[in-house]
């Protein structure tokens, strides 16, 4: 298309344009293709910022917009519906001609409303005529119980008559909804099944003979519209249901889909969540971090004391990634340390942002949200350890606290305090070597490895935290511990009673039930 500067700007200026190529004239569904089909000979990306759906999603789109659809996208919560259909404007031209002043952006070549029709009539290839950008072009509404009819289609406007002085029955009184208003773009509504039965019926005429009626009017406004719709399909008998001639008139039912890999689900929470913040110090997200707060979204699609009908937004990954940070530079103030690393512990410090996002069964009623987030956590935090840790040794470290190392750990601990605290344990630092996990060579790098670990081996049950936030060995062998313990001083209680000392491992043995 030209250059701004050259647009016409009368009508006749349009029509010469048109005859000599310069620009097109066609519908919005036929822009869609024409635009679409371009971009894939180009090999360009169809919907930047969406991941995930390159193989099963958009190829359904695609070819409902290939096939002039309209269309609906079902899915749960937090799947970037709306995000994909305020993409499809990237595919509309920049700009198209309108009427100016007209409410419904009326084509210059062929008016529909009858003030445009008068107008052109009366003014022919003088009249002048403005530029409409595609970003203009999308009208979007979230449906609510409470719309009406005339919000989406229109309605007799007394005030407008009064003051122009027109019957009621002429049709330059009408009042224009939001889908008349939209002709000439996309009108797109969400959450479908919210919209009462009654207002649903509003729009066949729409989704099958191209127009619509305005009540109290023998008009017919023949709208150049493309309509597409998004819904839960949960919603379907929750809230309200999308009534069946209205599902039968929608041309495409294209399905989403949370993250498949906790690679994509890493690639969405880091090109959404707010990590590139202003701060004093620099800040470092571990990869292991970002992994366990993926991990804790798709354990909870998993866990059955979830409710899996309403879904696990991605929103929980991204804002628990964001307070996972906060903590850490909280931690980082508090400490006045150089650097601000997240620790897995600080996941504990994120539940606020877990316990909202999650359904719960009547099992998880019983247990509370806030301890099924901090059982989805510990699964989390158990299954990425694992995962790093498979062919590591860990038997010395898990000694070592068995033995009775113990180390004192909170939130707030600063990092020289608790990589003092772990190099008391047994092997501690050579298990962190033998990892092989990269980590910053700074002090709150390697103190959030250390965390990492801690973390993984409670998670893990192969060690334990009491109550008062010390780790220590598991409860199991402690007790098993404290038994031999027992025994043996019984033991050297009942020899010194016969006079005789315990005989030491290659002396006299002696079994006493």
């Amino acid at each position: 298309m030209a250059p701004t500067a050259t647009l016409p700007s009368t009508l006749g200026e349009l029509k010469r344009a048109i005859a000599s190529g310069s620009f097109l004239r066609r519908s919005v569904k036929d822009e869609l293709r024409a635009n679409l089909l371009a971009r894939l000979r180009d090999g360009q990306p169809l919907f930047p910022g969406v991941i995930g759906y390159d193989d099963t999603v958009v190829p359904q789109l695609v070819n409902a917009i290939l096939s002039k659809h309209n269309f609906i996208l079902l899915g749960l919560r937090g799947q970037a519906k709306t995000r994909l259909l305020r993409a499809l404007t990237s595919l509309l031209d920049a700009e198209i001609a309108v009427i100016p002043g007209c409410e419904i952006h009326d084509d210059p070549l062929a008016p529909i409303c009858g003030a445009c029709q008068s107008r052109v009539a009366a003014e022919g290839d003088a009249m002048p005529i403005v530029w409409r950008d595609a970003g203009r072009r999308y009208v979007e509404k979230l449906a609510t119980p409470d719309v009406t009819i005339a919000d989406l289609i229109g309605d007799v406007d007394p005030i407008k008559a009064a003051k122009s002085g027109f019957e009621l029955g002429d049709a330059r009184t009408m009042h224009y909804g939001l889908l008349p208003r939209a002709n000439r773009g996309i009108f797109a509504i969400n959450e479908l099944p919210d919209l009462a039965s009654k207002v649903q019926v509003g729009l066949f005429n729409i989704l099958q003979e191209g127009d619509v009626q305005i009540k109290g009017y023998p008009v017919r406004l023949p709208l150049d519209v493309v309509l597409v719709f998004s819904a839960n399909p949960e919603d379907y008998t929750a809230r309200g249901k999308i009534i069946t001639p209205l599902k039968d008139r929608i041309g495409s039912e294209v399905r989403t889909h949370y993250p498949r890999t906790r690679e994509e689900a890493i690639s969405i929470t880091t090109q959404e969540a707010w990590t590139n913040r202003p701060s004093a110090v620099p800040i470092e997200v571990p990869d292991y971090i970002r992994e366990v707060v993926e991990e804790i979204a798709f354990q909870a699609r998993l866990d059955s004391k979830v409710d899996r009908r309403s879904g696990v937004s991605q929103r929980l990954s991204i804002t628990a990634l964001e307070n996972v940070i906060s903590n850490a530079e909280r931690r980082a103030a508090l400490c006045a340390e150089p650097m601000v690393v997240p620790r897995v512990s600080d996941l504990y410090a994120s539940l606020p942002a877990l316990t909202g996002k999650i359904e719960l069964e009547y099992e998880g009623e019983l247990k509370g949200a806030e301890a099924v987030a901090r059982e989805l956590v510990r699964s989390a935090v158990a299954n990425v350890f694992d995962g790093y840790t498979s062919h590591t040794n860990l038997k010395p470290v898990i000694a070592g606290f068995d033995q009775g190392g113990t180390v004192d750990s909170s939130d707030t601990t600063s990092a020289e305090a608790l990589l003092t605290a772990t190099a008391a344990i047994a092997e501690f630092d050579d298990l962190l070597e033998r990892m092989g996990v990269t980590a910053s060579p700074s002090a709150a790098g390697r103190a959030s490895l250390a965390d990492f670990v801690l973390e993984g081996l409670c998670a893990m049950k192969k060690i334990s935290r009491t109550e008062e936030g010390r780790i220590e060995g598991s409860p199991t062998e402690r007790k098993a511990r404290q038994r031999d313990d027992t025994r043996q001083s019984d033991l050297r209680a009942m020899l010194e009673d016969e006079g005789e000392e315990p005989q030491g491992p290659r002396g006299r043995k002696k079994y006493y039930n």
